[in-house]
């Protein structure tokens, strides 16, 4: 009747027909439709077939879907019913992440004896009955399986505990079930098998949506797990032990940090696919700049106990480069028997900055990689197509292609090797090292601090010669106890710094791995005496009256200190070799080294040094 109709067009005396035939469609549908319940209800195939038959004719295929989705659905919605049928609102008395795997299994079951039946009923369109049933039955309880994970997490929340990890074992579970669902559907299309994994996973949507947060609560539970409290006051002769134990709880955590990190990752690409990698590296940013944060107060309590209590300042130009910091801190008070202990303790900052950044390095590296491997489930970027986007990413970012486009320029960055992932967290992690660095030189470089403290002032370099009514002979003067003890202590760095090169060498024995922690233990030893230098130089330019005794005994002192740096293999620098020649010249030799000071003098200080002895200058 419908093929004759559209032969003779929109002819007027038809158009009553046209009318007439569809409410005799309307009305055979609905006839119909009440016997094809009955007959799915009985599962009569013959029965069914020859209804079907009549429903194609009139082209209301869409009612044979909708009828047999209502009968098949209703036994699936009881066994999800189930769940809630006791009125203490449990069920079968088990969590509802216990129940979950059940459900899903008897649903299995179920499909699987509906596929059979359907294969055998409807043989050309079974795949799409059975697809509409399973995401009909999603859709109809979509809204009762939030609410239920949302009650399987309240009381880790009452807990203060992260609510993350629940969810992500509800989603494995799911996971599990989809994966069964693919082999089961293997026969449908692929537009097919993403409207049914899409509903299969709607549940978590709108958990992925909010994957930032949560995964921040959880990182940041982490955080919480970790033994980094500072250090505290004790009495003498126990400071070393407080510093070791501190330094030890800052080492350990390192490790653990970059396994919480690790798992962040999996977490992510476990339950999004990584489709929410952005919000992870935002997460991971903002926990590692709590996590140094937590560092740096740690570094702040364990400077009373190193006897350095001045807070150092950065932004300064200071110890580092050897300039002087006037503050004496608190040396003086530490015993001698527990500065070995003390210097020891704080060297393994120096570990723990090095294990920091090299293992964020590491990280880094790792994350890239697998920024770069997201390429490949991004839309339309694989050459299998179609099979590729049944991932969790690629089904999420389908209908987000704003999300897809951020997420694909951001893969495009990660193939530099420049790129920082995690921007910030680099450079927190560098201001750490810096101010670990700062601490340990401080320590290292305080006890010259407290010897040289008032070099300048003192008598000796003005003191009037002693009458000498006998005619006794002069000897020469000898090195005062301020500069042998610094010599001395300069002369035991390279032992204490060998743990520091046993640490650095790690358990790897090569050659190149020992060369480094030499190396490196070479670099603090020159680090320390150049700052202690220029401590020393700093104060022989405070000297103010420099008589001919004081001279000659600045010129043993300096001497001393000259012969320290070459049995340290270090060249003298060139303003502490021109004070140790001006002041061991005499006064005739020193105004003769104005007149044309030579390229291995220093002219400003040779002029310094006039002023001091009192020459006059032409």
């Amino acid at each position: 009747m419908r093929r004759c109709l559209a032969v003779v067009g929109e002819v007027p005396e038809f158009a009553s027909v046209k009318r007439e035939l569809e409410a005799l469609e309307n009305r055979l549908d609905g006839m119909v439709q009440t016997r094809l319940t009955d007959a799915l209800t009985q599962r009569k195939v013959e029965s069914v077939q020859a209804f079907r038959a009549i429903l194609l004719t009139i082209g209301r295929y869409n009612s044979l879907e909708q009828q047999y989705s209502k009968v098949r659905l209703k036994p699936l919605r009881r066994l999800w019913d189930e769940y809630e049928s006791s009125t203490d609102g449990v069920g079968s008395g088990k969590p509802f992440i216990e129940w979950l795997p059940t459900f899903y299994d008897q649903v299995l079951l179920t499909l699987e004896q509906e596929l059979k039946w359907c294969m055998t009923c409807f043989s050309e369109d079974y795949s799409r009955l059975i697809s509409k049933l399973l995401i009909d039955t999603m859709s109809s309880i979509q809204t009762s399986f939030t609410a239920r994970i949302e009650a399987s997490i309240t009381p880790a929340q009452t807990l203060q505990r992260p609510p993350l990890n629940i969810i992500l074992m509800l989603h494995n579970i799911t996971s599990s079930f989809a994966k069964n669902v693919e082999r089961l559907f293997s026969a449908a299309d692929h537009q097919e098998m993403m409207r049914v994994l899409k509903a299969v996973y709607s549940p978590y949507e709108g958990y992925k949506q909010r994957y930032g947060e949560l995964e921040r609560v959880q990182l940041s539970s982490n955080l919480s797990s970790l033994d980094l409290k500072g250090a505290v006051q004790r009495s003498v002769g126990s400071r070393g032990v407080e510093l070791s134990e501190t330094v030890q709880r800052m080492e350990s955590s390192v490790p653990e940090l970059i396994t919480f990190f690790e798992s962040a990752v999996e977490r992510c690409f476990n339950f999004t696919g990584g489709s929410e990698v952005e919000a992870l590296l935002r997460a991971l940013d903002e926990t590692m700049i709590q996590y140094t944060s937590s560092l740096h107060e740690v570094l702040k309590s364990l400077r009373p106990v190193c006897g350095v209590s001045q807070v150092f300042d950065s932004t300064k130009k200071d110890s580092l480069d050897g300039s002087i910091n006037k503050g004496k801190g608190n040396q003086d008070m530490i015993p001698e028997e527990e500065e070995w202990v003390i210097v020891q303790g704080v060297l393994q900052l120096l570990t723990v900055a090095e294990s920091l950044s090299g293992r964020l390095s590491v990280f880094e590296a790792s994350l890239r990689g697998t920024l770069s491997r997201l390429k490949n489930q991004l839309p339309g970027s694989r050459e299998d197509g179609a099979n590729a986007l049944l991932d969790i990413a690629g089904l999420r970012l389908l209908d987000a292609p704003d999300k897809a486009r951020k997420l694909a320029s951001l893969v495009e960055q990660a193939t530099d090797p420049r790129f920082h992932a995690l921007a910030h967290a680099s450079q927190r992690v560098g201001a750490f090292v810096d101010a670990a660095n700062e601490l340990v030189y401080e320590v290292l470089i305080s006890k010259v601090r407290v010897r040289l403290a008032d070099v300048a002032s003192m008598p000796v370099w003005s003191a009037p010669q002693e009458d000498n009514p006998y005619a006794l002979p002069s000897f020469s003067a000898y090195p005062l106890p301020y500069v042998t003890s610094i010599g001395e202590y300069l002369l035991t760095l390279p032992q204490q710094l060998e743990p520091l090169t046993s640490s650095m060498t790690t358990s790897d024995t090569s050659d190149d791995i020992n060369e480094e922690g030499q190396y490196f233990a070479t670099e603090w030893m020159f680090k320390v005496a150049e700052g202690a230098t220029a401590l020393y130089v700093d104060q022989i330019r405070g000297i103010r009256n420099l008589n001919e005794r004081g001279a000659q005994q600045l010129s043993a002192d300096i001497d001393y200190l000259c012969n320290v740096l070459t049995a340290l293999s270090m060249n003298v620098p060139a303003v502490l070799s021109t004070f140790q020649q001006c002041v061991g010249a005499t006064r005739e030799q020193l105004a003769e080294f104005t007149k044309g000071v030579g390229p291995d003098l220093d002219g400003p200080t040779v002029r310094l040094v006039c002023k001091m002895r009192q020459v006059l200058v032409e």
